[in-house]
C-alpha cells in the first residue's frame, strides 16, 4: 500500500511538474511540439536527442508531455547542483558514474532499460561541441528490444539562451520510432563490435538531425 502511495505521489508530482515546464517554455521560448502522434501507447522506447543546453532536458520531458513520462540516465557529477535538482535526479533518474564506469553502473542502467517504458539519453554524455556519440544507447537497444525515437531540438537563435532577454523560439521534432537493426545495414560479417556499434552510432545521431 505504501509503495503504491509513493509511485502515486511521483507520478503526480511529475505530471504538475512537467504541465509547469510546458506553460514556462511556451511562454519563453515560444515551444512547439511536432510528431507526438508516433509515440504509441504500449510502446517500449529510448529517446534521442543532440545534448547542447542543459534544458535539453526539461526540453525532452516538456516534449514527451504528461502521458509519457521520461526517465533519465544522469551521471553523478550532477549530485553536486542544488538540493532541487538533486532531487528531481534521485526520484526521476537513474544515476551512473560516467567515469568510472563499472558492472554495478551497467546493471543498474540495464534494469532501468527493462523497466521503464521510456528512456531519455543523450548519447554524445556531455554539451562540448564535435564530440562523438557513445555506443551505450546502441548497446542496450540490442540487449532490450526497445525501438529508438529520435527526439530533435531545434532552437531558432541563441541556444543555450543569453540571459535575461534573448530566448530562442524552440520547435522540438519526434520522429517515427525505428528498431536497431534499422541502424545495421549491410556491414560485414567480419567487422569487430566496437566499430559496428561506432558506426551504428553515428547513423542513430544521423536520424536524430533529420527527425
Amino acid at each position: 500500500m505504501l509503495r503504491r502511495l509513493k509511485s502515486g505521489l511521483k507520478i503526480g508530482v511529475y505530471s504538475i511538474v512537467t504541465w509547469t515546464l510546458a506553460v514556462l517554455l511556451k511562454l519563453f521560448f515560444r515551444f512547439r511540439v511536432v510528431g507526438r502522434e508516433n509515440v504509441a501507447a504500449d510502446g517500449s522506447y529510448i529517446a534521442i536527442a543532440r545534448h547542447r543546453s542543459y534544458w535539453d532536458i526539461p526540453m525532452m520531458a516538456a516534449a514527451f508531455g504528461v502521458r509519457n513520462p521520461v526517465h533519465f540516465i544522469a551521471r553523478r557529477g550532477l549530485m553536486k547542483s542544488n538540493p532541487l535538482v538533486r532531487l528531481a535526479i534521485r526520484a526521476y533518474t537513474t544515476i551512473i558514474d560516467r567515469e568510472n564506469f563499472t558492472k554495478a553502473d551497467f546493471r543498474k542502467m540495464l534494469e532501468a532499460f527493462k523497466r521503464e517504458r521510456l528512456i531519455g539519453l543523450f548519447p554524445e554524455g556531455t554539451t562540448k561541441r564535435r564530440v562523438d556519440a557513445k555506443a551505450g544507447a546502441v548497446h542496450f537497444a540490442t540487449l532490450t528490444n526497445k525501438e529508438f525515437l529520435p527526439v530533435n531540438i531545434r532552437p531558432s537563435g541563441p541556444y543555450p539562451p543569453k540571459y535575461p532577454f534573448r530566448f530562442p523560439r524552440v520547435v522540438v521534432s519526434i520522429g517515427k520510432p525505428f528498431s536497431v537493426s534499422e541502424l545495421d545495414g549491410d556491414a560485414p560479417p567480419e567487422e569487430p563490435r566496437s566499430e559496428r556499434y561506432r558506426r551504428m552510432s553515428s547513423r542513430l545521431m544521423e536520424r536524430v538531425d533529420t527527425a
